[in-house]
């Protein structure tokens, strides 16, 4: 269950029907200066990532940015920041998503990143 990790907003108070597409706030915990570039799983109720580039003149929120237009297949111009610029608590919105593709591409982000950070947690 990812749920808790975004806000859905557009057609119908976010409920997509069909070919139509929602926006999504996502909130992403940024490490940044770290060794790779990755989603590395949960932290709390948002997406955990770390950034090789530094926290200075904006950088690892570019590269942040840059990374979640890379795991949910959307263009970089559709990944704009919208709260946390000097913070490692941030908010991304990602414009024209596909909300059941990009459930299901962050479940998999959060499975593949948590696999070697201790016990998995379960729904249970």
């Amino acid at each position: 269950m990812v749920e808790d990790l975004f806000d859905v907003s557009g057609p119908q108070d976010g409920v997509a029907e069909g070919d139509e597409t929602v926006d999504v706030t996502l909130r992403v915990h940024v490490q940044p200066g770290a060794g790779r570039t990755a989603v590395v799983g949960r932290h709390g109720t948002s997406l955990k990532v770390r950034v090789a580039a530094p926290p200075e003149g904006g950088r690892a929120n570019e590269a942040c940015a840059a990374l979640l237009a890379e795991t949910f297949g959307v263009a970089p111009s559709a990944v704009e920041l919208v709260s946390g610029g000097s913070s490692r608590m941030k908010r991304f919105r990602l414009i024209g998503v596909d909300l059941d593709e990009f459930t299901k591409l962050l479940e998999a982000a959060v499975d593949e990143g948590g696999a070697g950070a201790g016990p998995k947690r379960t729904g249970h």
